[in-house]
């Protein structure tokens, strides 16, 4: 089952790598495939796609955005935030310190979502076309046809 859930997770890690925005390649190589360890229940088997380590930390960002291109509640919502420096301390940006820092947010550039999207179906299929393959050969190896 782990081989069955690791082609289909597959056909969505092929997606989401091709919906990945590309500047440094580095949140493209950052994606993998890993299995739960520990399951809460007896038989169960969870794999993760995951996007994102020490080098590209920013996943989450790309994916969703931030604050000023976010469409919830609060109060910057719609427009630019400040970034303020701590107390007594400055911020140095672009060579110009200064106290505040006004951002306009970064657009959202979703990858994972619209790959489940599009790829759901073929990664059933794959599921599917493992366990058929797979199946006669593992009865074939205990004895039972």
């Amino acid at each position: 089952m782990r081989g069955a859930l690791r082609a289909g997770v597959n056909v969505l890690k092929k997606e989401a790598e091709a919906h990945v925005p590309v500047k440094t390649g580095a949140l493209r190589k950052s994606m993998r495939i890993s299995f739960a360890r520990k399951s809460q229940r007896y038989g169960w088997l969870r794999a993760h796609l995951k996007a994102g380590n020490k080098e590209a930390w920013y996943a989450h960002l790309i994916e969703y955005g931030t604050a000023s291109y976010y469409s919830g509640t609060g109060k910057t919502v719609g427009g630019p935030y400040d970034i303020r420096a701590s107390k007594g301390k400055s911020l140095f940006f672009a060579g110009i310190f200064s106290q505040v820092i006004t951002h306009p947010g970064i657009r959202p550039q979703p990858f994972m979502r619209p790959a489940l999207d599009k790829a759901a179906a073929p990664a059933l299929d794959a599921v599917a076309h493992y366990i058929r393959n797979r199946l006669p050969k593992e009865l074939a190896k205990h004895g039972a046809a």
